[in-house]
């Protein structure tokens, strides 16, 4: 029961890796705030609630400042406080050769896996400053060291480098930043596709070559499981993670990214 009387906000918990830590802090006694843009996020807030979890959902766009914002301030006038947050939103859109994107879309992609993050941590800072206490954890991810997603490799090295420079700063107001780094995971089909529309031929080809790559990379020859990409966070954001701050993870069986 390690997040028992602990306001934990999870970013992306609508599915996948999100959901999951969502599911898990509330188990170990936490209060939590599901904070998604997908409608999803209302039935994974139903489950816990009916189990007796205090448990609130926030919909709203974090690849906005306006959205981490709001997030915030309802987090903090329905519970009081923020004890951990866990900026989960990302993932890459797209899956080729970077001469391949076009310039819009390499902007979706840092929106997408750089912004939430960096607008979250500036959000909830001055609730945790006021407080002196609070825990920040980042999902950044391996493929920093990638192919065919420069731009979503680019984002997270971003999410590192906010991590450890971040922690400098915030210690001093007893706050930890920290990150894990998941690398490949297998998760049930999304329900909201990153990517709404379908893989040509050649898309399939280099999406295929992500997958050989990761597998090859991982001294386990195997891609992780929900579960093991959820408990690191949850020892992250927990008080036996009480001295460490301002370092990455990696949870990508033996893969340092």
């Amino acid at each position: 029961m390690r997040f028992t009387d602990k306001v934990v906000v999870v970013t992306g918990a609508a599915q996948g890796i999100g959901a999951v830590v969502a599911q898990k802090i509330a188990a170990e006694g936490g209060t939590v705030v599901l904070a998604d843009r997908s409608e999803l996020v209302r039935e994974v807030c139903a489950e816990l609630t009916a189990g007796g979890v205090q448990a609130r959902y926030f919909l709203c766009d974090l690849e906005t400042h306006a959205g981490a914002s709001g997030l915030m301030a309802y987090a903090v006038a329905e519970f009081g406080r923020i004890d951990i947050l866990i900026n989960n939103v990302g993932g890459t859109i797209w899956v080729k050769p970077f001469e391949h994107y076009q310039v819009e879309e390499i902007e979706a992609e840092v929106r997408r896996s750089l912004f939430p993050t960096l607008w979250c941590c500036h959000a909830v800072l001055p609730y945790m400053a006021e407080r002196q206490a609070g825990v920040i954890v980042n999902v950044s991810s391996i493929a920093t060291r990638s192919i065919n997603r420069v731009p979503y490799a680019a984002s997270k090295g971003g999410v590192n480098a906010l991590t450890a420079s971040l922690a400098f700063e915030a210690a001093s107001k007893g706050i930890r930043v920290v990150a894990t780094a998941p690398g490949g995971t297998e998760a049930p089909p999304r329900k909201v596709a990153r990517n709404p529309n379908a893989q040509s031929a050649q898309e399939k080809v280099w999406y295929q070559q992500i997958v050989d790559q990761t597998t090859e990379s991982t001294l386990l020859k195997r891609y992780g499981t929900l579960e093991e990409q959820a408990a690191p966070i949850l020892f992250m954001a927990s008080d036996d993670a009480s001295y460490i701050t301002g370092v990455v993870l990696p949870v990508g069986g033996g893969d340092q990214g």
